[in-house]
């Protein structure tokens, strides 16, 4: 009996690499092996990929997309590929993991065909994997496309009923003591804490500032057009720019005399200038300046007056960034590098001080997602010495009568109202400080939903801001 003919093999075929897809690895390479932030990242890649004419303005929108959706749902992907895989995740090797990462937000998280989502995918792990490995995300990625976002979640997420905090980490893709932090911090049943996580995992928007004197918001609102931006919901000086705006196009940004600016950090700033103070105003201080959004607008409001701003920040690199934003500004102002926790300015020099102290910031965690997979709860430990160290000198170098606001971009109660009241109270060994609490809900006029004071707590859910804490105190003695 003859043998039959063999087929002739299939001859081999090049991977071809698809430029969104292998931006959207970089960017996530970077962030896993550097401890880089997206939003450091992302932009040179653009900027590079964009010198290509064929790289269009749709494909860099779904770079971002790919880029920022798979940090943001990084828990609830990992959850449902290691459903998919015989291994743990940690024997999984980093770029395989990213790689079946994208796949999944592709699958679970867009409206790009399964086909194309899985084709998509495996042809970049051929290129970035080799083509061994990409056969093990071929096969994972089609065990993920057997169901939707809802039903991987009902089998992977252990029920509300049985472990609340877990199924909302499982779910809303949060490490689960961020889950506890921040449901303890807005109190309240399912419904609050479920919109806060569902708001953390949404795009946020580019917000600008117009710095008074130098810009307004009617300006940047007719540059940017009607169709692309919208006034502020609270802040006078805030204009939102529509999805995809882009902010180094305009002119009053160029110039340093608009800036891009969260609402929430806006309000801060504007609630430590609102506080009437008796006698002297003339000499106000940013304690922990940098990168300087806070600085300038706080200098455009002192110049108005006829004050001056020193901001200090301790870095000397963020310094610098502090000494661009204030170009230009047309009151007098210094920016040095200093140690808040031991000040060259001599105690009682001022008559309005900001301590926006360093935290975890649990607080921006829309605009920063990686930062939620990387913080542990520890890190509250060396940040508290810190806190309470800024704080009681900033009410150190604020005059007997002047106002102090200490801001931080976390709600984590450990951070914001436990430092305060310990502060006050003298709690660690330390003397208790002269000072009282300011009813801070007044000097945010407008904003709904502040609680019961005299601090206030923004959010995201309930705000449209970045989750900042303030409290606003008074120098008694």
């Amino acid at each position: 009996m003859s043998e039959q003919p063999r087929r002739p093999a299939k001859p081999y075929r090049r991977p071809k690499k698809d430029p969104v897809r292998m931006l959207a690895f970089e960017a996530l390479r970077a962030v896993d092996e550097r401890d880089a932030y997206a939003n450091l990242v992302l932009p040179p890649l653009l900027r590079k990929a964009r010198q290509d004419e064929s790289f269009q303005a749709r494909d860099a929108a779904l770079a971002t997309e790919l880029v920022y959706g798979t940090l943001r749902r990084q828990g609830t992907y990992d959850a449902i590929i290691a459903a998919c895989v015989d291994r743990p995740l940690r024997e999984v090797d980093p770029p395989v993991l990213d790689v079946l990462s994208l796949g999944a937000h592709q699958l679970l998280g867009t409206r790009i065909p399964t086909h194309a989502a899985v084709s998509a995918s495996v042809e970049l792990a051929r290129v970035v994997l080799g083509d061994g490995r990409a056969k093990f995300v071929n096969a994972v990625l089609r065990k993920i496309a057997a169901h939707d976002l809802d039903g991987w979640l009902e089998r992977v997420a252990p029920p509300y009923e049985e472990d609340a905090e877990d199924h909302l980490a499982v779910v809303h893709s949060h490490p689960r003591w961020v889950v506890s932090a921040l449901w303890d911090a807005l109190g309240g049943g399912r419904a609050g804490i479920e919109d806060l996580l569902e708001a953390d995992n949404e795009r946020p928007e580019v917000t600008l500032v117009a710095r008074p004197g130098r810009a307004t918001t009617e300006e940047l609102l007719a540059a940017v057009g009607e169709d692309s931006a919208l006034p502020g919901r609270w802040s006078p000086y805030a204009v939102r720019l529509a999805e995809g705006g882009e902010p180094g196009a305009l002119e009053a940004v160029r110039e340093g005399r608009a800036g891009v600016q969260d609402e929430g950090s806006q309000l801060v700033a504007l609630a430590l200038a609102g506080v009437p103070v008796e006698g002297r105003d003339e000499r106000w201080l940013d304690g922990c300046a940098g990168p300087g959004g806070k600085a300038a607008l706080l200098g455009a409001l002192a110049a108005q007056r006829g004050a001056s701003l020193l901001a200090s920040e301790k870095q000397p690199h963020r310094a610098r960034l502090v000494e661009r934003a204030l170009a230009g500004n047309p009151g007098p102002y210094q920016v040095i590098a200093a140690d808040g926790t031991r000040p060259p300015w001599r105690p009682g020099s001022f008559d309005r001080v900001l301590m926006d102290v360093p935290c975890t910031g649990l607080g921006a965690l829309r605009r920063r997602p990686e930062a939620r997979w990387r913080r542990r709860p520890e890190d509250l430990d060396g940040f508290a010495p810190l806190q309470r160290a800024l704080l009681r000198e900033a009410l150190s170098a604020v005059r007997v009568g002047g106002v102090v606001g200490y801001a931080t971009c976390s709600p984590h109660l450990a951070e914001t109202r436990v430092v305060v009241d310990d502060v006050l109270r003298g709690r660690g060994g330390a003397e208790p400080a002269k000072a009282e609490l300011i009813d801070a809900r007044p000097y945010l006029p407008g904003v709904p939903a502040l609680g019961d004071g005299p601090d206030v707590q923004l959010w995201p859910h309930l705000h449209g801001t970045d989750a900042m804490y303030l409290a606003l105190l008074r120098r008694t003695g």
